[in-house]
């Protein structure tokens, strides 16, 4: 029994001492001059296994590294006001309301109406946008879209601009990741309705303004606090009708899944397609919630922008297809996978969502695919913050499951 409990002391020593020793190596990374540093991820320190305090104190070793390459890469853009991908650039301005919190500040995306009309409709309602709403505290910002048809606010290109125009705010102006909020009016509540769904784990709250929902599906709003907001006589393509559609398209799946899909509907009496600003309700309701990255279940389908990573979770993108679906759920230290579609799927872990000191059951429906514990690593740290570059997605563990049988 006494050598049992030495043994074990002896190996907490060395591990402990080996993770300083991975911190010794990355801060002596990290002094290195740039032009002489080698990849991180190419290190052998980088793929040894760290304690939960050294996770935590290696990614605050990092992050100021991480944020001064956004404000490098994105300086010029926002000083512009118009971030830009490729070919594609999207113009916008912002107010900001109230004092910064401790925790950062909030972000709200405001969309403009519009659509197929000539550009200078389009510009006038891209100025209109930035008066509507006055939230207490954080950066109002209006975008104008880079388009002017009637899909403006969700052709495929213009994910990636909402990403950028969120790493600039966070970088350059203190914004909490967290505290994302979305909005959008006419043209920009069709947008809205797409983008929801499709980004929900980027967003903290949204509220859709008489806008048209094409033929988007809700699920994946299951862990994004959502309004709808129509004016009862807005009949221009049956808006008000599909705005109460939508709002019991909602009531059901909260009835099947009473912990997520927190949503109101909102149809304004003896308004049409303008509403009097009785929307403006939408943005003290919004404030009140703060984005999730960990929510314990996520259901994640596919839409017509395709995304490689959704909360979590993760796939390769070019085994990506629209209407494909996963469902997974965290139970204690269970990863239940309900659903999957894809031959890969892999789950980013972090201390925060799940217990990495203790052994963690993967399973696939009933059939347990895993059952062991998970190393932290350097490795895990940089890649999961490469693949998105939003702090709250920096995960120090991983599994992959592999045809729904196996996981490495």
């Amino acid at each position: 029994m006494k050598k049992t409990t030495i043994s074990v002391l002896l190996m907490g020593i060395i591990f402990v001492f080996q993770g300083h020793a991975q911190l010794r190596q990355l801060e002596k990374w990290r002094d290195t001059p740039m032009e002489k540093r080698k990849e991180l991820t190419t290190q052998k320190f980088a793929e040894k296994a760290l304690s939960k305090e050294d996770s935590r104190k290696a990614i605050k070793i990092l992050y100021p590294l991480w944020l001064q390459d956004i404000r490098e890469e994105y300086a010029a853009q926002w000083r512009r006001k118009a971030v830009h991908n490729d070919s594609l650039l999207m113009r916008f301005k912002y107010k900001v309301f109230g004092n910064s919190p401790a925790d950062g500040r909030s972000l709200w995306i405001s969309l403009h109406g519009g659509g197929n009309v000539p550009p200078p409709v389009n510009e006038h309602q891209y100025e209109n946008q930035l008066q509507l709403y006055q939230p207490e505290e954080g950066i109002y910002l209006a975008p104008r879209a880079p388009w002017d048809d009637w899909d403006m606010w969700f052709k495929p290109g213009i994910d990636e601009l909402y990403d950028n125009l969120i790493r600039a705010a966070v970088a350059f102006e203190n914004v909490d990741p967290d505290k994302v909020y979305l909005l959008g009016y006419s043209a920009g509540g069709d947008g809205l309705y797409r983008l929801a769904p499709r980004m929900a784990d980027r967003w903290a709250a949204a509220s859709m303004m008489a806008g048209h929902p094409g033929d988007v599906s809700m699920e994946n709003v299951r862990n994004l606090p959502f309004m709808i907001w129509a004016g009862e006589y807005d009949n221009a393509y049956d808006r008000n009708k599909l705005a109460a559609v939508y709002g019991a398209k909602l009531d059901s799946l909260q009835k099947l899944d009473t912990e997520g899909y927190v949503h109101e509907t909102h149809i304004v009496k003896g308004k049409s397609h303008w509403m009097d600003l009785k929307d403006k309700a939408a943005v003290p309701w919004m404030a009140k919630f703060k984005r999730n990255p960990y929510p314990h279940k996520i259901v994640w389908r596919q839409q017509a922008v395709l995304h490689p990573s959704f909360y979590w979770l993760s796939v390769e993108r070019d085994e990506t297809r629209r209407g494909m679906e996963v469902r997974a759920r965290i139970e204690g230290n269970t990863v239940i996978i309900d659903k999957n579609d894809y031959r890969q799927l892999t789950i980013r872990l972090n201390d925060q969502m799940i217990d990495l000191d203790k052994p963690i059951i993967v399973k696939y429906g009933d059939n347990i695919l895993f059952n062991g514990k998970v190393p932290r690593n350097l490795k895990n740290i940089v890649e999961s913050w490469n693949a998105r570059k939003d702090i709250s997605y920096v995960f120090p563990a991983r599994l992959t499951i592999v045809n729904n049988a196996a996981v490495k």
